[in-house]
């Protein structure tokens, strides 16, 4: 097979024949010097490093029920004939995963069987099969798989699923829980540089948050209540309420558990109810149908990019709007997600924003929209001091 035939097969295959010939064509100069067309029986090995990280917070973030001002994580480096693809696992407390756990995870993956990286769907699957869980170190080689070769057909995935860049959504930029002062200080710095607001509530001064950044800024507002409502009726009516403040969307408004309650919430909303903390992978939608008019998809949660690709257009098919949210995460893992940006309803990619340490330089925001580099892969570079 020669070389334009290989580049031809591969990228259709990769992409679900998402990249169109032309493109294809115009890709084999670039993607020509980083990869030996005949891999076969080079002894080329696929490679995997990890090491921890600590995220540290710019400002202490609340929520509903917990506080913090760190998050741990692990970066993750996977290496082929010299080109390296990168990764992460971010672990917010809620998500009951650990760096223990996850160095524990990616010690069980052994990549030495797989000898082609194009082979995304085998080496995805044998990742998911280790365990029953462990969702975001399975994120982690996702992320660095899908950087990896992206690298090697010299795209970014935006482009290999046939996206338009032009289309990805302004992000929201969150707003933990605190007091009046700092939530105007919050506001203050981050309002002339977003043009919409994602706020946390779910406490006893849910108006008071509101009404506080009212004081500052009419800008759109998205609420994530986190399951801190209980009762549906009051829930209701903090939904009127809200919609006549501004707010465009609720996240997660009472427990999972409640799915009638929030069933009936859903129906009788004048705003988009979207489900987060009720849905992780996408065996899950079928379950949560009818109960919300949305879903929030979030790599660490459905295990990264492959099963997000397919839970996004899962409930597209549905008819279910669809929002990609993040953790705390560098620009590596935000990166990644920003992939599928274009094809999403609402974007909540702040989480590298909100760090102090970030490694990488990727995905930007520009007056407030997700803006896309051109580099291949995930699209991130280390930084110097990475």
């Amino acid at each position: 097979m020669d070389r334009r035939d290989f580049l031809k097969k591969t990228a259709l295959a990769a992409a679900g024949s998402a990249l169109a010939l032309s493109k294809v064509e115009a890709m084999e100069k670039v993607a020509a010097p980083l990869f030996n067309i005949n891999r076969k029986g080079t002894g080329k090995t696929l490679k995997l490093r990890f090491f921890p990280y600590e995220l540290r917070l710019q400002h202490v973030f609340t929520v509903a029920s917990y506080s913090r001002t760190t998050t741990p994580d692990v970066q993750v480096e996977l290496e082929y004939d010299g080109i390296v693809g990168y990764g992460e696992a971010s672990m917010p407390q809620y998500l009951g995963q650990t760096v223990q756990s996850v160095s524990a995870f990616l010690q069980k993956v052994d990549l030495s069987r797989f000898k082609d990286p194009f082979l995304m769907d085998d080496i995805l699957t044998y990742v998911d099969s280790l365990s029953p869980g462990d969702t975001a170190a399975k994120a982690a080689v996702d992320i660095a798989l899908h950087d990896l070769v992206g690298k090697l057909l010299g795209a970014p995935w935006y482009k290999i699923w046939g996206l338009n860049r032009e289309k990805a959504p302004s992000t929201t930029f969150t707003i933990g829980i605190d007091t009046a002062d700092v939530v105007k200080q919050k506001t203050r710095e981050c309002a002339d540089k977003f043009n919409i607001l994602k706020v946390k509530l779910g406490r006893d001064n849910d108006k008071e948050m509101i009404e506080t950044i009212r004081t500052v800024t009419q800008l759109p507002i998205a609420v994530d209540v986190n399951q801190g409502w209980k009762d549906r009726e009051k829930a209701l009516d903090m939904i009127f309420w809200l919609k006549e403040h501004g707010i465009v969307m609720v996240e997660q408004p009472m427990p999972k558990e409640q799915k009638d309650d929030i069933a009936w919430i859903t129906e009788h909303s004048p705003l988009p109810i979207f489900a987060d903390e009720a849905i992780q992978r996408l065996k899950d939608i079928k379950d949560i149908e009818g109960a919300y008019s949305g879903i929030n998809i979030k790599l660490m949660k459905c295990t990264g990019m492959r099963e997000a690709w397919k839970m996004l257009n899962y409930a597209r098919a549905r008819g279910m709007k669809v929002m990609m949210g993040c953790m705390t995460e560098t620009s590596c893992a935000v990166s990644a997600a920003a992939q599928l940006s274009p094809a999403v309803d609402f974007a909540d990619l702040d989480g590298n924003l909100l760090i102090s340490n970030d490694r990488f330089s990727g995905m930007e925001v520009v007056k407030g929209k997700i803006t896309l580099p051109d580099r291949p892969g995930i699209g991130v570079v280390k930084k110097k001091n990475g």
